[in-house]
């Protein structure tokens, strides 16, 4: 049971949903309340038919009511469910009496921080339940079920049990300080150590890929004046978001658009062209898509067969922060077929934004680029906290090698892996303060 005994209430449809609305209930007193609202002590487990009224006995509404004692239940507490009709008003009514009854209003995710404290949940599969509310896409969300059935955490959880035998392994030798060296020079030692380096490495690209599942991909489109940046857009948006003329510098800000990819959510940025100019409007628009570009998944430097050189010694300062493809457009004026390779400078697309030539080249690989290259089946979600508790896990370990490896030094070698422990245990929320819980659980919904 949770060390908080207060029983909580919340409203678990957004206000104005159709249909049916629900209230949910946890605590020590959710039996009591359902026993007073229904009349008699609910059945465990079973849907009952109620009448619910206020503390006057006027009828607030009809609906069900179901009991699941603790520790079956999501919170491991006792919880009550009401199902009545979705109108606001009646359920602000009816959290209201319950309220009287006993219960007070739930903070944000308190549910949820409930089941993690009652070890319904680990930290990983609670964070996995606001990714599958806040899904945009059908990848995203059949991501985020993963990490609710555990997928990500199983992954964390064995890591940690071959990190924890190779640090037991090397504190061994500490123990028998006359034969350290030669175990700690041992094949075995050095086998176990490239073995969790490898499983890390594993986990930590599929967890960035996880993040790039949960969040989108942050598509950046750059590239000189008239490229055709903005019809690029357009086209793999399938409609006129971005306005395009033959006038150069058209494209001043930053302009948006979200688009589905096959499940895919992708956000495309429309910058303004990168050119000298003196213009104080257009300089500003440039200096923005160039710190766009460093936040970039994916940076699509548009240029053309005609410009191709230029361009290539004039987007090469323009790096992003991820991956860079090479957008040669406008093969309807050049007459080239639409073609993918790949050059010393990377990957290259030839397309025509204006015809749609050649555009399912770049959707593939857009789709290749989100799913890490791999088809998503397995994937998933995750968030930038996991991505960094790994890197820091790889910096440790790392660290550790150098310790066995250079120095010899168990010692540090073993401390170090303590630390790497340590960090991924803040994964699942073994090591955890209430910083960390308060930060996760406050972004959580009402009611979860």
């Amino acid at each position: 049971m949770s060390k908080n005994a207060e029983t909580i209430a919340a409203i678990a449809t957004a206000p104005g949903a159709a249909g049916i609305g629900v209230l949910r209930v946890s605590g020590a007193d959710a039996t009591a309340i359902a026993t007073t609202l229904l009349g008699r002590t609910p059945q465990p487990r079973h849907a009952h038919y109620c009448a619910f009224r206020d503390a006057a006995g006027d009828l607030i509404d009809r609906g069900l009511l179901l009991h699941f004692p603790l520790p079956n239940s999501f919170t491991g507490e006792d919880v009550v469910e009401l199902q009545t009709h979705g109108a606001p008003v009646v359920l602000d009514l009816l959290l209201r009496r319950v309220c009287e009854l006993g219960a007070r209003p739930a903070r944000a995710g308190e549910f949820s921080e409930r089941a993690f404290l009652n070890g319904k949940l680990d930290l990983a599969q609670a964070e996995a339940i606001a990714d599958l509310i806040a899904s945009q896409s059908e990848t995203a969300a059949r991501a985020a079920l993963r990490s609710l059935d555990g997928a990500f955490s199983a992954r964390v959880r064995k890591l940690l049990r071959n990190l924890i035998d190779l640090r037991v392994y090397i504190e061994a030798a500490i123990d028998f300080p006359e034969d350290e060296i030669d175990f700690l020079a041992e094949p075995e030692l050095r086998n176990r150590l490239d073995a969790v380096s490898d499983e890390l490495s594993t986990l930590l690209s599929e967890t960035r890929r996880g993040v790039r599942l949960a969040d989108g991909l942050h598509v950046v489109i750059a590239g000189r004046p008239n490229a055709g940046k903005s019809s690029l857009l357009n086209a793999l948006a399938a409609q006129d978001r971005a306005i395009v003329t033959p006038v150069a510098g058209t494209t001043r800000d930053l302009l948006r658009e979200n688009i589905q990819l096959d499940g895919v959510l992708l956000t495309l940025v429309d910058t303004a062209g990168l050119r000298d100019s003196t213009d104080v409007v257009e300089r500003e628009g440039m200096r923005r898509a160039r710190q766009e570009l460093e936040r970039a998944d994916v940076a699509l430097l548009v240029t053309d067969a005609e410009h191709l050189s230029e361009d290539l010694k004039l987007l090469g300062p323009a790096q992003s922060g991820g991956t860079r493809l090479l957008i040669c457009n406008k093969i309807d004026l050049s007459g080239t077929e639409p073609q993918r390779r790949e050059e010393a400078s990377g990957i290259r697309i030839d397309l025509s934004a204006r015809t749609g030539a050649g555009l399912d080249l770049l959707r593939s690989e857009l789709k290749s680029l989100a799913h890490g290259g791999d088809a998503a089946t397995g994937a998933f979600s995750a968030r930038t906290r996991h991505v960094l508790a790994l890197e820091r896990v790889a910096a440790h370990l790392a660290a550790a090698e150098f310790a066995l490896v250079a120095q010899q030094a168990g010692e540090l070698a073993a401390e170090e892996l303590r630390h790497a422990q340590r960090d991924l245990g803040e994964l699942t929320g073994e090591f955890s303060s209430d910083d960390l819980l308060g930060a996760i659980f406050s972004n959580f919904c009402i009611g979860k």
